[in-house]
């Protein structure tokens, strides 16, 4: 059985949309890399993502520079990560 190593999306990606991948995120036991670097991803979006690292214990590397995700936005992701046991490495360079 193969196993996903890694999903990449690259300026293809908004805010309704990543709640639909951030849903699906909520129970993946597998997934350890998601590069979302370079899309539209604003406050929304990660506040979306933000509740699924409170619950995903799988994702090890999340990059989501140069997204539109603002201060709201990494506030979110900073209080999710209180949850997270699991999550090493959050890239937020030109956020």
């Amino acid at each position: 059985m193969d196993i996903l190593f890694c999903v990449s999306i690259d300026g293809t990606i908004n805010d309704r949309e990543i709640s639909v991948l951030a849903e699906a995120l909520k129970m993946n036991i597998s997934l350890p890399n998601l590069n979302l670097e370079n899309n539209g991803i604003g406050e929304k979006g990660a506040s979306a993502l933000a509740e699924t690292l409170k619950m995903n214990k799988s994702l090890q590397n999340l990059n989501l520079e140069y997204n539109g995700i603002g201060e709201k936005g990494a506030s979110s992701l900073a209080e999710a990560l209180k949850m997270n046991t699991c999550l090493q490495n959050l890239n937020l360079e030109g956020m």
